[in-house]
């Protein structure tokens, strides 16, 4: 079966199988039709596929009466502040993000600059498998598609919200590596205005990927050697559209994904207290980063669509989840890798030390994840038998996202991946041999 995944991220599949320009040109009329027309931003990030998924999303949605305004090829949080800024009715950002090249998607965005939530998201769901779309008429259509910049309005708005001329004073060198994806068209200018000297590598986006666009530490060997030949105060790693952060310290060290939130939650609760957010799939260092401060932490299950709605309603201070999504709610309370940057930066231009010794201060948990390929229509299933399993073992777990189970001394999380046809095992422990040991257990009980 062809891989598909539809759900509160979008939809998205393998290009020329299961992602098909039919599928982009319906649910782009779904989109118009469930906005009832009005004004749409699109943009893309730098995959092959962009400029076709592209073409069909904007013959869908002048099919269905929409004005398009198309932003190229941009970040996604740049279309999200968009989507606001230009007074949209909402957005498609065309990208897979993390997923490799030969994957897209259609993410779904509300005028607000928000991921549709589940309620919405089943709505616009609803209406793509009626089929019974908004046509508009020869005579009504649209007859060009406007073109606007979003990149130069989203840095203006981080000016705003960090102390630029503190962190200009400090004269940092930062290495980046873009993964010629849609931040390169962003973070180097981002930096420069930061006053940085800015080592980038990977930042044609008329390039391929030269490697995974999964900020993690497998994918960081270029950017450590950046770091440790040009001496850099810190070097950071994208996803293909700007959500994701990785971190190489000075020292070369790469940062687990799992050490982003929790260093910007350590950075911010210096600044100011208050509730942190994050799904129940993240580690529990930021807890432990929390109970320092005496912050709360609130969990939502996976998707940054609960993550930007707990942050509205309790006046979070910072959001996040363990894949290295960081949130920073006076950007917008969405996932924003250039947005984290100037949290960390501002930082490192207050502080006397360099970024390791505030991941020295972290505390020392060890995370080990480990996915396994299931076929879509045998998802549910497997975690369904996966569940009987620990229900005849009189286990304690939490069933609000997957399955995650309470051990002594460590936790086990299984559950279906949003964004591929797999299971995703997560286990956490004081230390590996522990880690390690419930990581065999769930592979043992997971079967496909």
């Amino acid at each position: 079966m062809k891989p598909l995944k539809i759900g509160i991220t979008g939809v998205r599949g393998v290009v020329g199988e299961a992602f098909t320009p039919e599928l982009a040109v319906d649910f782009a009329q779904a989109f118009g039709t469930y906005l009832d027309g009005g004004r749409i931003v699109v943009s893309r990030d730098t995959r092959p596929s962009g400029p076709m998924v592209h073409a069909a999303v904007c013959s869908g949605l002048l099919a269905s009466g929409c004005e398009v305004i198309d932003l190229g090829v941009c970040p996604t949080p740049s279309l999200q502040l968009a989507a606001r800024q230009f007074e949209a009715e909402g957005g498609i950002a065309i990208t897979a993000g993390h997923n490799p090249s030969k994957w897209n998607a259609l993410k779904f965005v509300r005028s607000d600059g928000l991921y549709l939530n589940a309620t919405q998201a089943e709505e616009l769901l609803d209406i793509y498998h009626q089929g019974e779309f908004l046509k508009t008429t020869w005579d009504k259509i649209k007859t060009r598609v406007e073109t606007m910049d979003a990149i130069e309005p989203h840095i203006e708005t981080l000016r705003t919200a960090f102390d630029v001329l503190s962190i200009r004073s400090r004269k940092l060198t930062v290495a980046v590596d873009c993964c010629n994806g849609s931040c390169a068209l962003l973070i180097p200018r981002w930096l420069e205005v930061l006053g940085c000297e800015v080592l980038a590598v990977n930042d044609d986006p008329l390039a391929p990927f030269p490697h995974s666009p999964e900020p993690t530490p497998n994918t960081m060997a270029q950017l450590r050697a950046v770091v440790k030949a040009g001496r850099a105060d810190i070097g950071f790693a994208h996803d293909a559209d700007g959500e994701r952060l990785g971190i190489v310290t000075e020292l070369g060290e790469p940062l687990s994904e799992e050490v982003t939130l929790p260093l910007s939650a350590a950075i911010r609760l210096k600044e100011r207290v208050g509730p942190l957010i994050t799904n129940i799939s993240t580690g529990s260092r930021i807890d432990r980063v929390a109970a320092q401060y005496g912050a709360t932490v609130i969990r939502t299950p996976v998707g940054q669509a609960f993550i930007s709605e707990a942050m509205i309603e309790h006046e979070a201070v910072l959001g996040g989840e363990g894949s290295g999504g960081i949130a920073v709610p006076e950007v917008h309370p969405t996932h924003d890798s250039a947005a984290a940057i100037g949290l960390i930066l501002s930082y490192l231009a207050q502080s006397n030390g360099p970024i390791s010794q505030l991941v020295k201060e972290l505390p020392d948990v060890v995370t080990l994840k480990y996915n396994i390929e299931v076929e879509p229509n045998h998802l549910y299933s497997v975690l369904q038998n996966f569940r009987v399993r620990v229900e005849s073992e009189n286990l304690e777990h939490d069933l609000s996202d997957g399955i995650k189970i309470q051990f002594n001394g460590g936790w086990v999380h299984v559950r279906a991946s949003n964004t591929e046809s797999i299971i995703r095992i997560i286990t956490e422990a004081n230390d590996s041999r522990r880690a390690q040991e419930l990581l065999e257990w769930a592979r043992d009980r997971v079967k496909t």
